[in-house]
């Protein structure tokens, strides 16, 4: 996977922020507006909220193979502008075409798809933009420009809540343009246009350790997207304004954290800050759980604003993965399909744990759902502790033996 050539560089490296700022804000004004239509619109309980996870993941568990279809008759940067073009549907849909609850299942999966094809694509393409070295770096900027755009996003929410209340066709209206806008500048990225694609389909054993973290993170994910603000909206009353409020917080922290989380990468490495982010969601995990046992109100709620907050910022970690998975790549052209085939195994296993989750909830209580995450946690914490990264030197000899 070679380089592009210096005059293109910056061209490229330009529109893919660009193109990561607008997907920014489309992610969250979806993010930040979901719940709240979900349980205001249409009336879902703990139980319907965790059963939506399983089409809204059925993408997620296809990726690999519709990542390795799309990948023998287009490129990268042109999936990404694809995924941009679904995920504005999507939002369209829920807008103005979701009258019943079959209709909201329908649209979250086709945003789902989108969702799935760019986080396939986004890492590789940054990777591309890096220099040796800095590839945290580099990923940290992409994630602070997502973070600059959900800034944008979750303000317009919490503007126009304010002004117009929660008029959802129109956060879904803003939220399929950004997505748009988004797509027209990854269609103009020139990285790709020559030279050799990735390959269709990977699953090696040298990556099995990847696989693991993959999954483990997909288990994190899936609670915490289906269960964090449900808490918060369910349990406590929290009106949209304030949990674009909070979305907004985290994308503020998450501007300057996310290039500086990059670079914290890049000198402890991906050893020490994966495992790290396994201890640290432990953490949050038992404010979820025991906030409302430990705390009266309403420093309770204070605590899990805290706990919604810290999650968020949380999540820039997930990009050690993907330096993880550059240094030890047998062949750059490997990265694509293996990060494909990572989403898929951590959608077949987690697919299923939203459904759990709700019914544990419904049965036992909302804490034990947090409880169920936090021992996931510190599995993930002893998985972590595994990684071993070769030093420059020997990927060095090993893409010269590949070659």
């Amino acid at each position: 996977m070679s380089r592009p050539a210096p005059h293109a560089h910056g061209h490229d490296l330009r529109n893919a922020l660009l193109a990561t700022l607008f997907f920014g804000a489309a992610a969250g004004i979806f993010g930040a507006t979901l719940n709240n239509y979900l349980s205001e619109a249409h009336g879902f309980d703990a139980a319907a909220r965790g059963w939506l996870e399983v089409p809204r993941e059925l993408p997620g568990f296809l990726i690999m193979f519709v990542t390795g279809a799309l990948l023998t008759v287009t490129s990268e940067s042109q999936m990404a502008a694809l995924a941009m073009v679904l995920t504005g549907i999507g939002a369209a849909g829920l807008g103005f075409l979701s009258p019943t609850t079959a209709a909201v299942v329908v649209f979250v999966a086709i945003w789902s798809l989108g969702d799935h094809v760019i986080f396939a694509v986004e890492g590789p393409i940054g990777l591309r933009l890096a220099h040796g070295g800095r590839e945290g770096r580099r990923l940290g900027q992409f994630g602070g420009a997502r973070n600059l755009g959900t800034i944008a996003g979750v303000g317009l929410v919490f503007g126009l809540a304010k002004l117009l209340g929660d008029r959802y066709d129109v956060f879904y209206g803003l939220a399929a343009a950004c997505a748009l806008l988004a797509g027209v500048f990854y269609a103009s990225l020139r990285m790709w246009r020559a030279g050799a694609r990735s390959k269709r389909l990977v699953f090696k054993r040298r990556y099995g350790l990847f696989y693991a973290i993959s999954a483990l993170f997909g288990i994190r994910k899936q609670i915490f997207l289906a269960f964090g603000a449900w808490v918060l909206v369910q349990l406590h009353g929290v009106s949209v304004s304030t949990i674009a409020l909070l979305y907004f917080i985290a994308a503020t922290l998450g501007v300057v954290m996310r290039p500086l989380l990059g670079e914290v990468i890049d000198w402890l490495g991906e050893r020490t800050v994966l495992a790290a982010d396994e201890l640290l969601l432990l953490g949050v995990c038992l404010a979820y759980a025991f906030a409302s046992d430990l705390l009266p109100e309403p420093f309770d709620l204070w605590l899990l604003y805290s706990a919604y907050v810290a999650d968020s910022v949380l999540f820039a970690l997930r990009v050690a993965r993907t330096t993880y998975l550059g240094k030890i790549a047998e062949d750059p052209a490997d990265i694509t399909p293996t990060i494909a085939t990572g989403i898929t195994i951590d959608h077949a296993v987690a697919m299923s744990l939203p459904v759990v989750s709700g019914y544990v909830w419904e049965a036992f209580g909302f804490r034990w759902v947090f409880l169920l995450a936090g021992a996931i946690a510190l599995v993930g914490f002893f998985v972590c502790l595994q990684v071993r990264v070769p030093t420059p030197a020997i990927r060095g000899a090993e893409a010269a033996d590949a070659a």
